[in-house]
């Protein structure tokens, strides 16, 4: 594995799952117990490419592309967070894994939660990563996006581009290189990816983290909370409310990181999972 890296052409999605009649994506590298990397929006598996090989060194890494993302199936259909966690679910089952450790960024975050809360599944370790968990939620963008969502859609190429590229730079600390972002912009461009994006933005709502905000107490294995000092989507002091909310929860905020702490901190996403893994290796 050399410097930890995956070349983003040999990004391993060979997996093919289907769900509803639709193909998920997805990869498995490594050996040992099972850990889950969910990914956020507008993002996809890819945001783990720096950062799986290293966690493989330890573990068995399993990884997917969510339903209306990535090169998963990109359906005229829910896309939500209502539906993503029973994805999650079934994917578990697919792979016959119980009791994973669990990492999770973004939208991914709130999956991983409304799996773990309302369909029981249970973890070894939960690391959330800027999650979505707190209401209310919505940038600028996306709340005009999900109020027009056909004049959006409808937008001519190039000035969609255009606004995905501001996005997702918002998203970051450090400036992503040309060919970091093209790995970001290519599933959302096309007549194809542009509707998906502007589709899964429509469908967010506070309603998926509100059936399970008031639980968060319930939540019962060891987690760690990682999050981006200088984040503009989540404020830092969301996270903060969710480590108190969590029981025995860590809080740990990463200096010049926004968002998308996947880019611009892999070292700490890292350094905090297999620390994680290693408290839970000593006590259970």
């Amino acid at each position: 594995m050399g410097s930890g890296s995956i070349d983003p052409d040999g990004w391993d999605l060979s997996g093919r799952f289907d769900f509803h009649g639709h193909v998920i994506r997805y990869g498995i590298i490594g050996q040992g117990k099972p850990l889950v990397l969910l990914h956020g929006t507008p993002f996809s598996s890819l945001v783990w490419r720096r950062i799986a090989p290293w966690l493989a060194r330890y573990r068995q890494v399993h990884y997917f592309d969510l339903l209306g993302y990535g090169r998963s199936a990109k359906p005229d259909g829910d896309v939500s967070l209502g539906i993503q966690n029973g994805l999650f679910a079934a994917l578990l089952d697919h792979w016959q894994v119980e009791r994973p450790d669990v990492v999770a960024h973004d939208f991914g975050g709130a999956t991983a939660l409304r799996a773990h809360l309302l369909d029981r599944r249970d973890y070894r370790s939960l690391t959330l990563i800027d999650p979505v968990a707190i209401g209310p939620s919505g940038s600028a963008l996306v709340q005009s996006a999900r109020d027009h969502e056909a004049v959006f859609a409808a937008l001519p190429a190039y000035i969609h581009e255009a606004i995905l590229r501001a996005y997702l730079g918002g998203a970051v600390f450090h400036q992503l290189r040309d060919g970091e972002m093209q790995l970001y912009l290519d599933p959302w461009l096309g007549e194809v990816g542009q509707k998906a994006f502007y589709r899964q933005i429509a469908q967010m709502s506070d309603r998926y983290t509100d059936e399970i905000e008031q639980r968060l107490g319930e939540v019962r294995c060891p987690t760690s909370i990682l999050w981006g000092e200088e984040d503009t989507w989540i404020p830092l002091e969301r996270g903060r409310e969710l480590a108190r909310r969590i029981p025995g929860a860590t809080f740990t905020p990463v200096a010049q990181a926004r968002h998308l702490v996947q880019e611009d901190a892999p070292e700490a996403v890292v350094a905090t999972v297999l620390d994680l893994l290693a408290r839970c290796d000593a006590t259970q």
